[in-house]
């Protein structure tokens, strides 16, 4: 694995390009994204030009985002559980299936909407599946340290091109016909292939036996759940996805119908908003200097309801003014919510916790596609854009119950975990397990005791602990037992193993505040029922720590 950095004079944002891996599969994702864009110019015209329905047109964004909500989290376990080269592999394969199967109706003429939405859903499918394993991957080829500028530098890599690929689709599809984009996208498809085909990198791998799916899945959303930060970036995400999709979906109609032009006008506007972002992500280091990453968050809502205001403009120049302000706060929201995801992850549930990001902002994208598409046929263009700026603004508003917690460098690398000698011969899916652990506290450290306890109590219940309690002995009130289970012996085995350095800091404290002649002491149990074939209970203890 690749982490150190050898030249500290690169640029922030360029130095993660020095990894060869990293900058391999970068290249070759900006080639892919390249056809894509193209393709996407071409699918949106032709719907444009095939149906006559405002809500068929907005629901091609939704049909290559809808995926990512359904599959997503799916797709995070399969990330954490397998090999992330051959999940990114298996979705980029899906992605070019789609692109070829368009190419190819097309050329023998047969188009129809629904055939359009099935194969963006398809090429969605491989969207879901590749692009938590490819972020996931990130903090596998990168140092920690490299995290924000690597995800700032594939998000304007993207915008470099989308700034490109629009402007080429509209003259490809102007001069060459559908047919010409759909082969080019096919034709960029193999470039992410083989590059992933051609690099590998090196994952620490887990000393226990893989994880169930629907356990893997279950642990994934309890952690995200209990984390604070982690929650408040994806409820955002979800809402500025929902609110901010307006700009993207009806686009096609504002060229259409307000600006009374064609595929090419189309294209510059895109790439004017790929002008803003790509802006946007080389300040992106500057602006965090200056601002807090909440701040710049709500500002980059700000600017994205300012491009909403496109349409009461029938002047071109002026509409890529105001799309170049959208891209600037789309790239900012984005980039910003996706590290601090990232950031608040520990490697065993990285995978995880991106994918649910993913699903729920791509699930606020599809919703807002139907949404805004609704209102702009059953009421006004204009109407549409006013109100998703009205809600942009009140997402930037939401910062003040939601805010995008300052991005923090700490070892989130699971830790290594000795397994306890046993005196039976437990079986991986033995238990409940009960754990107990005995604190000695004077009366003056008691405050710092309950805070520290706060603490890990957190960091047990996301790594995997049930029933948590703390009790005081009511007869030797220095006494204090903690008391935490796990369903199987199995689960008591990856708890430990997912504590990072950072979680286990709070046995650090306690055990200065600990009075004890001997550490604190962990008593392991298994529970047994009065009607089990053994009803004796038995106990075993781990070594003091």
């Amino acid at each position: 694995m690749q982490h150190e950095n050898p030249h500290p004079s690169v640029p922030t944002t360029l130095a993660p390009l020095r990894n060869q891996v990293f900058r391999s599969i970068w290249i070759s994702t900006q080639i892919s994204s390249l056809g894509w864009l193209v393709q996407t110019v071409a699918i949106s015209w032709l719907m444009v030009t095939i149906s006559a329905s405002d809500l068929l047109v907005a629901l091609v964004q939704a049909a290559s985002t809808l995926p990512v909500f359904f599959l997503s989290i799916l797709a995070g376990a399969i990330a954490d559980n397998f090999s992330r080269r051959w999940v990114m592999f298996a979705g980029h394969c899906l992605i070019a299936l789609a692109s070829t199967t368009l190419m190819v109706s097309v050329g023998l003429g047969f188009v129809h909407p629904w055939l359009i939405l099935g194969l963006g859903f398809l090429a969605g499918c491989g969207f879901a599946l590749t692009d938590p394993a490819w972020h996931a991957s990130v903090g596998d080829i990168l140092h920690k340290r490299d995290i924000p500028a690597a995800v700032t530098l594939m998000s304007v890599g993207y915008n470099i091109v989308r700034s490109v690929g629009p402007a080429l689709g509209g003259v490809i599809l102007a001069f060459f016909g559908p047919l010409a984009a759909f082969a080019l996208a096919a034709l960029s498809d193999v470039a992410p292939l083989s590059a992933i085909w051609r690099t590998k990198w090196q994952v620490r791998s887990s000393p226990l036996p893989r994880e169930r799916m629907t356990m893997a899945i279950h642990d994934g959303v309890r952690f995200t759940v209990i984390s604070l930060e982690i929650r408040s970036a994806i409820a955002r995400a979800a809402l500025f996805g929902l609110a901010s999709m307006s700009i993207l979906a009806l686009l096609p109609l504002v060229v259409r119908d307000k600006l009374a032009s064609g595929p090419i006008v189309y294209g510059i506007l895109l790439a004017g908003f790929g002008i803003g972002a790509f802006i946007a992500g080389m300040s992106n280091g500057f602006l965090r200097r200056i601002t807090s990453q909440n701040r710049l968050v709500a500002f980059a809502s700000v600017a994205c309801a300012a491009c909403c205001l496109l349409a009461l403009t029938s002047s071109v120049a002026v509409a890529a003014i105001f799309m170049a302000l959208g891209g600037a706060g789309w790239l900012i929201t984005w980039t910003g919510i996706d590290v601090s995801v990232q950031l608040a992850s520990p490697r065993w549930v990285v995978g995880r916790t991106l994918s649910i990001y993913y699903a729920l902002s791509a699930g606020g994208m599809a919703a807002g596609s139907w949404i805004w598409g609704s209102v702009a046929q059953n009421y006004s263009l204009t109407w549409a854009l006013e109100g998703a700026a009205g809600a942009l603004l009140l997402v930037a508003a939401a910062g003040i119950l939601l805010p995008i917690r300052p991005w923090e460098e700490t070892d989130q690398e699971s830790s290594d975990f000795p397994a306890p000698e046993l005196a039976l011969d437990l079986k991986p899916r033995s238990g409940p397990i009960v754990a107990k652990v005995d604190y000695f506290i004077s009366e003056k450290n008691i405050d710092a005791f309950l805070g520290c306890m706060r603490t890990k109590r957190h960091a047990l219940s996301r790594a995997g602990a049930r029933n948590w309690t703390l009790q005081r002995n009511i007869q030797t009130p220095s006494v204090w037992t903690e008391t935490f289970r796990t369903p199987t012996w199995m689960d008591f085995l990856r708890l430990n193993h997912r504590l990072t350095a950072a979680d286990k800091e709070a046995d650090e404290h306690l055990l200065a505040l600990h009075d004890g002649e001997l550490p604190p002491h962990t008593v392991l149990s298994i529970e047994r029922t009065t009607e089990a074939a053994r009803t004796r209970s038995t106990v075993f203890s781990r070594p003091p720590r």
